[in-house]
């Protein structure tokens, strides 16, 4: 009896050591990124025309793992990722859609995966970078967690992800700025570190346009969301009392002040939404963002058109010299993600 309770004592010590141990190392080892890191900088960089047209894109591609056949347990799903064949098919379905729009000057994506379990270690950053041979690449990590233990039943696993933007011109310097605030230890070493990315390019006129890439946070009360959007905020308004023109283009994880929907075909999304408040901006500032079909879907069940329900949270702000010539969210009924790529054209307003 002594050696089975014994036995039982020491099994009972290691059951309970293994998740203290466990906490220990990640937060030992847990990505503690710089308020500001330095990408990159380039001495022979690209001069832009402040007259110019430029064309834009941005998309969430889901670590293309969120195809429309998915739902995702964190949203009320029951699966976590899907099968090896399928996260491949959803990257080619998404480098065939990026390669169709390859005329477009930047492309601003988020939940790119360099290797995660989640979609079984596939370098899609690389991917990327090899598809678009021409033009220039730029990195900024927001996920990189040693091992996500939820759900139990099939641990998400290792994490390595970020925001990524592919460009025709070349950046005179590229940062990654923190957003401040997460979520409380022990959850926030299973979430992201949530940034934005901004890349620098000359223009014609001595000024600078900033493409900022940004993934704000989602699953909080709204209280992250609206530090980092104060944030952003602050950052901009700097920026353009410099004279310099400035483009965001995110998943913001809430949708545009007073947004209003004309979806042709699916339900909008009623449920606990929230707005990103009408008097954040000056005046002069645009909220550039189409209407008419959605860019995201709730993913607590596999997507069904007309039943999904559906809201606009990916869009661009514009400083006030910059005008909104048009936009279009490219509606493929969630093919390859749970979201869906907006596309924009905006014109540079020269200073006098």
């Amino acid at each position: 009896m002594n050696k089975i309770v014994k036995y039982f004592l020491i099994a009972l010590a290691i059951i309970i050591s293994f998740p203290i141990l466990f906490l220990t190392y990640a937060t030992i080892t847990a990505y503690n990124p710089d308020k500001i890191e330095v990408l990159e900088e380039n001495n022979t960089a690209d001069i832009i025309s402040d007259t110019a047209l430029i064309n834009l894109m941005t998309w969430n591609i889901g670590y293309c793992g969120l195809n429309a056949e998915m739902d995702f347990f964190y949203g009320g799903g029951k699966q976590v990722y899907p099968e090896n064949d399928v996260v491949i098919n959803n990257i080619n379905g998404v480098k065939r859609h990026l390669k169709n729009n390859e005329y477009v000057d930047f492309m601003l994506l988020q939940e790119v995966d360099e290797g995660s379990r989640r979609s079984y270690n596939t370098n899609q950053r690389e991917s990327f970078v090899n598809l678009f041979k021409g033009h220039h690449s730029t990195f900024a990590y927001n996920y990189k967690a040693l091992f996500v233990p939820l759900p139990i039943s099939k641990p998400m696993g290792g994490t390595l992800s970020g925001i990524q933007t592919l460009s025709r011109k070349i950046p005179t310097k590229s940062t990654r700025y923190s957003y401040e605030g997460n979520f409380a230890w022990p959850k926030s070493l299973a979430m992201l570190n949530r940034c934005f990315m901004v890349n620098r390019y000359n223009l014609s006129s001595g000024k600078e346009l900033l493409i900022i890439n940004s993934h704000n946070s989602a699953y909080d009360d709204g209280g992250l969301r609206k530090a980092q959007m104060q944030m952003i905020k602050s950052f901009v308004l700097k920026e353009y009392e410099k004279g310099n023109y400035i483009i965001v283009g995110a998943d913001w994880n809430q949708s545009p002040p007073n947004f209003t929907n004309n979806f042709s075909e699916d339900a909008m999304d009623l449920e606990n939404v929230l707005y990103i408040d009408e008097n954040l901006m000056p005046e002069g500032w645009t909220w550039f963002y189409d209407n008419s079909e959605p860019t995201d879907r709730r993913n607590s069940t596999p997507y069904t058109k007309g039943e999904t329900l559906t809201t606009v949270i990916d869009f661009f702000l514009l400083s006030p010299n910059i005008e909104g010539v048009s936009i279009k969210n490219l509606n493929q009924f969630f093919k390859y993600s749970d979201h869906q790529a907006v596309k924009a054209s905006v014109k540079l307003i020269p200073s006098n």
